[in-house]
């Protein structure tokens, strides 16, 4: 199997513009077919699910996991598809700072909220903004399902003020709302296998899904080595993130990890 574990230099150059680039087909059908019914047969992932509320009081559930290890989620966290463009994005090594699958349930999944991660993240103990996600769709993301939405070249404005919003924390509405009126909203649709990198001052959000069809997806998040956080947090310090490869997905086997 070709693939392509680098951004070109056009690609880059967007998305250091744009504060994000979508790779088309990072993930090819066999492989995300491979994650979704492991997923949805793994009774682990399904009891460690939680509920995050919007202001509506729809919910998104999620399953969250700090370190990278040898399941099969951790086969794509640890993909030098991701890993390598995420040296490019940050400018050296980095490290898992956490993954996380999201699932959108049909009529109920919830919206998430403008904000940025650094948001979040600033209070962690990351001095500098050097972290960055790729978002890889693992079923098809559209405008009626909740696909992600960003302002185009937001995270040229650096951290602004987030808040409680539900139970989640969203970004300063003021703020928010005079830089849509200077930059573009973008819905960003996908569909499976599809990866959306983007930097972690990037405004984003998602609508709830209102239709038939489940929105999940496979969020891989890093830092920088060279930005360790000078504190303990729920989310860990820097340790090495050994990459797999290209072809670790496909030869994943849940048995021979059961037995290990």
């Amino acid at each position: 199997m070709s693939v392509t574990r680098t951004f070109n230099s056009s690609e880059l150059a967007a998305y250091v513009q744009d504060g994000f680039f979508v790779v088309r087909g990072l993930f090819d059908r066999d492989e995300i077919s491979k994650l979704l019914d492991f997923a949805q047969s793994d009774a682990a992932f399904a009891g460690s699910l939680y509920g995050r509320r919007d202001a509506t009081g729809k919910e998104t559930k999620l399953a969250l996991w700090n370190h990278a290890g040898s399941d099969l989620y951790s086969m794509f966290a640890r993909s030098p598809r991701i890993v390598d463009r995420m040296e490019q994005a940050l400018g050296g090594e980095v490290y898992l700072y956490h993954m996380k699958m999201m699932l959108k349930e049909p009529h109920v999944g919830g919206a998430w909220e403008w904000h940025q991660d650094y948001g979040y993240w600033y209070n962690n103990g990351c001095l500098f903004p050097l972290l960055a996600s790729s978002l890889i769709a693992v079923s098809a993301a559209t405008k009626a399902n909740g696909c992600l939405q960003v302002l185009r070249g937001s995270h040229h404005m650096g951290r602004i003020d987030h808040g409680k919003t539900g139970d989640q924390t969203g970004a300063d509405l003021e703020r928010v709302e005079a830089a849509m009126k200077t930059m573009e909203l973008v819905y960003v649709e996908c569909q499976p296998g599809d990866a959306i990198f983007f930097d972690s001052n990037l405004l984003h959000r998602s609508d709830a899904n209102t239709s038939s069809d489940p929105r999940w997806s496979l969020i891989c998040c890093y830092n920088a080595r060279r930005n360790d956080p000078y504190k303990q947090s729920k989310h860990p310090q820097y340790s090495q993130l050994d990459k797999v490869d290209d072809s670790a997905i496909r030869t994943w086997n849940s048995a021979a990890e059961i037995a290990k």
